[in-house]
């Protein structure tokens, strides 16, 4: 991974870590090289990894901007802290989940600049893996009086385990004998009972003030072919018994997650510490940690609302640009450089809070300044004539490819009797400052001659189809007379006989509204219609444009050249940010 930064921000997670290290917490951890309990991991060495993180996506849809945060968040500290971090696809969910998910995440993780391998692993796995060592820990669990197998209806359940204010209730088969759950658990994983017949729970306490406590299901039945393991099983585990076991089989050190699972810490302990306790599971066992997610103003990250955006047609699909979607951000042209530095600016804390979307621009402009090369795009086309101008004459002009970086040399393009200008940098009746063309008015053409507006022509309805103007022809950009006339407008111009015509892409927030699913709302009734429209715009003439090159369109914007339309023949670009934020902040 490229552009790491030199001094990492200091945090609590990081504070967390280096107490660990110096306490040596996870000195005399050992490590197989390979997943696995206790008995795999005793028999192998000291674990080289000094802390061993993970990333854990579930694969039933594709990666937002939210996901980007702890990518960079697990990868990093293991980076910074000479350690492991692992990808493990968190399928215990075979109703939701598919390869194409799964493709897309690798893909995503790895376009962001990160891997999994350390040292000679390759540290890609599935919770899918371990279904059969889950299995075998449940069974422990029955044996040692900790779970059992309830036949209460999913209302009844749910009904009998209270409030936050009142307690629950004992289910009619919370003491049933552990032979009989076992057997039942059996006919469970070999299909002999229908779907919500039946659920494995833990006995831990009905009446624990914190509800993820009374007794929580560990196992429900589901009759449905998973994308790995086909129909070998009929019994999933719940994501709450599955996680501290993954972390737990892969020597995971430091397992953090977001504020919304610190209610569930205290059941991630107590599934570790019974089996520990029987000596299934090697210590020292894994902690897990809290920090607060990402909220981004103008968006929504729920995987539901963003399928309901594609399934209805609000966008073109997942990777829609203006989608939070990691395949969407790529292809508007955000880099991954700017996502990482877009993450590393927001920190870490315990606190929720909603970040301004203009931060993440900011991010990508900050990024893509001193790298874009630039070039002039007319986006709004109107004809300027130099009417003193040779009619079959053109000469070269020169600019920079980047002013920040002399050493990649320069940009050269024609100039000829009629421009392309932008339509905006003409008004017959100019308003106060207005300080480009007008009639009587002087501007220089960047990189070119200073002219003088001499008037324009108008169709039949009175608009204004073409501007006239005269050259002052010492006044060439670069040479002794360049600054012989001194004029208050700069205005940019494309070669009508040698530009490049391009389809544009002006893409803009998707919602009006900052918070447009918060409390009763609709998002979709927040959805902004002028998000998306396509002009036809002329371009500096140049190499061809490969997909994926980013360009600073001067006074515009960033642009990148589509990854998926683009071609040399037919340039499309999509705009990534504009120059400036342009939004009034909420």
């Amino acid at each position: 991974m490229t552009d790491v930064p030199t001094t990492p921000p200091k945090h609590f997670l990081r504070t967390l870590i280096e107490n660990d290290l110096a306490k040596g917490r996870h000195a005399q951890k050992r490590w197989a090289g390979r997943p696995g309990p206790a008995h795999v991991q005793q028999a192998g060495q000291p674990d080289p990894a000094r802390i061993r993180t993970r990333f854990p996506p579930e694969p039933n849809g594709y990666l937002h901007l939210g996901h980007a945060k702890s990518i960079c968040l697990n990868f990093g500290l293991a980076i910074d802290y000479q350690g492991a971090c692992h990808l493990r696809f968190d399928d215990t969910n075979p109703e939701k989940e598919e390869t194409e998910y799964v493709e897309s995440i690798i893909d995503m993780v790895h376009w962001l600049g990160f891997d999994w391998r350390f040292q000679t692993e390759e540290n890609l796995y599935y919770a899918s893996d371990y279904f059969g060592y889950m299995y075998e820990f449940a069974h422990a669990l029955i044996s040692m009086g900790h779970a059992y197998v309830d036949e209460q209806s999913p209302d009844e359940i749910r009904a009998m385990r209270g409030t936050l204010t009142e307690k629950g209730t004992n289910s009619p088969w919370r003491d049933r004998p552990a032979a009989e759950s076992a057997a039942l658990l059996e006919e469970m994983r070999d299909g002999k009972h229908p779907d919500g017949s039946m659920v494995l729970r833990a006995k831990i306490d009905m009446a624990s003030p914190n509800i993820n406590l009374r007794d929580p299901i560990l196992y429900r039945i589901r009759h449905a072919a998973h994308h790995r393991t086909g129909t070998q099983w009929c019994i999933y585990p719940m994501y709450t018994f599955a996680h501290p076991l993954e972390d737990a089989l892969e020597g995971i050190t430091h397992s953090f997650c977001t504020l919304e699972f610190e209610d569930q810490r205290p059941f991630y302990d107590w599934v570790l510490e019974r089996l520990a306790e029987q000596g299934l599971l090697l210590r020292p066992l894994p902690n897990q940690y809290e920090f607060a997610r990402l909220n981004l103003s103008y968006i929504v990250t729920s995987k539901r609302k963003l399928r309901e955006l594609v399934a209805g047609g609000h966008v073109a699909g997942w990777d829609d640009p203006r989608m939070p979607t990691l395949v969407g951000l790529r292809r508007r042209g955000y880099t991954p450089a700017s996502i990482r530095l877009f993450c590393d600016r927001q920190g870490v804390s315990k606190s929720d809070s909603r970040i301004d979307y203009s931060l993440l621009e900011q991010a990508l402009r900050d990024d893509l300044d001193a790298k874009a090369e630039r070039r002039v795009a007319v986006l709004d086309p109107i004809k300027l004539v130099i009417t003193n101008y040779p009619e079959d004459h053109s000469e070269p002009c020169q600019a920079p490819r980047n002013p920040h970086e002399p050493t990649v040399g320069e940009r050269h393009f024609l100039f000829s009797r009629e421009l392309w200008i932008e339509r905006d940098d003409f008004r017959e009746e100019p308003p106060k400052k207005y300080f480009r063309l007008f009639p009587g008015n002087t501007v220089r053409l960047k990189y070119a001659y200073v002219v003088r507006c001499t008037g324009c022509v108008k169709d039949a309805d009175g608009n204004v189809i073409e501007v006239h103007a005269e050259y002052l022809p010492d006044t060439k950009s670069g040479t002794p007379g360049a600054d012989s006339v001194k004029v208050k407008g700069n205005i940019t111009w494309v070669s009508a006989a040698h530009g490049v015509r391009a389809e544009v892409r002006l893409y803009d927030r998707l919602f009006l509204d900052a918070q447009p699913d918060a409390g009763d709302k609709n998002f979709l009734d927040y959805i902004n219609p002028d998000s998306f429209r396509t002009v036809q715009a002329w371009l500096e003439p140049g190499a061809p444009v490969q997909p994926e090159s980013h360009w600073q369109f001067e006074r515009l914007g960033y642009f990148v050249a589509d990854r998926v339309d683009s071609t040399p023949e037919h340039p499309v670009f999509n705009r990534s940010a504009t120059l400036r934020d342009s939004w009034t902040k909420a």
